[in-house]
């Protein structure tokens, strides 16, 4: 079932656009809302790929994962089938790339782990994947990473649960599980950033989920402009100067009017 989005107020794009025609520094935090008309559910969500099927959300929880072989051969063959492989960056991604190519767009940071952005012409030292990449494995022995399609080529050859080539220990997404810490560094970075920022653009996300979500407190503390664009109110609303509700597909390119 397709996702229904609230018809956007055409003076609250007016304002965002002028809010961000006038940043020289802007920041942008982007969430699931913002891949979802590239084709790729979100997790909680009315049509999410959690709400759809819970026993999915435990695929990603370190402990479970680590606990035995027919888990992770579970996983393996949902990595297979990510909608993500068959999608492609949507007039959002786009609009973020072209406002890239300006020089005001200082750091994208992101929940996503599809690795859109990247995809869709944003360099990869402007972009913070704070919860990691699915298009890379990791093993949780050694360390070492590689593509994730090489891994699943050997799935499709036969490996339910392919081991590391290098040690033998066990692979997994480059993704943050959960019971994984997130990357201190990356932390730092963001925070840094969204304290530097004159205008900070939060898009596609809910806010809810931190401790990325403080980047708009920590942005508005430091006198940034705060545009949230969302399909549905966020907890964070009160802090921003304009809210635009509405489909990211479509009103982010009116707002970022290069």
């Amino acid at each position: 079932m397709a996702t229904t989005h609230p018809t956007a107020d055409p003076e609250a794009v007016r304002r965002a656009a002028q809010l961000v025609a006038d940043a020289r520094r802007i920041v942008v935090l982007t969430g699931a809302g913002i891949s979802t008309d590239s084709g790729i559910p979100d997790f909680r969500g009315p049509d999410g790929m959690w709400t759809r099927n819970p026993e999915t959300e435990k695929l990603s929880t370190i402990d479970h994962y680590l606990a035995g072989p027919e888990v992770r051969e579970r996983a393996w063959r949902a990595r297979m089938d990510h909608p993500a492989w068959r999608a492609d960056p949507n007039p959002g991604h786009t609009a973020l790339a072209e406002l890239g190519r300006t020089g005001r767009l200082a750091l994208t940071v992101t929940q996503n782990i599809d690795g859109l952005h990247v995809e869709s012409g944003l360099p990869t030292e402007k972009v913070v994947e704070v919860h990691g990449t699915m298009r890379q494995v990791r093993c949780v022995g050694c360390g070492i990473t590689s593509p994730m399609q090489t891994t699943l080529d050997r799935v499709r050859a036969g490996e339910a649960d392919p081991p590391c080539q290098l040690c033998g220990s066990i692979l997994k997404s480059a993704t943050i599980f959960f019971g994984e810490a997130l990357v201190a560094a990356d932390l730092n970075r963001v925070f840094a950033a969204a304290a530097q920022a004159d205008l900070l653009l939060s898009v596609g996300t809910t806010l809810q989920v931190y401790p990325v979500a403080d980047m708009v407190p920590i942005a508005a503390s430091n006198g940034a402009s705060i545009v949230i664009v969302n399909g549905e109110p966020t907890p964070m609303d009160d802090l921003a100067d304009v809210v635009v509700l509405g489909s990211i597909s479509e009103v982010l390119p009116a707002i970022i009017d290069t």
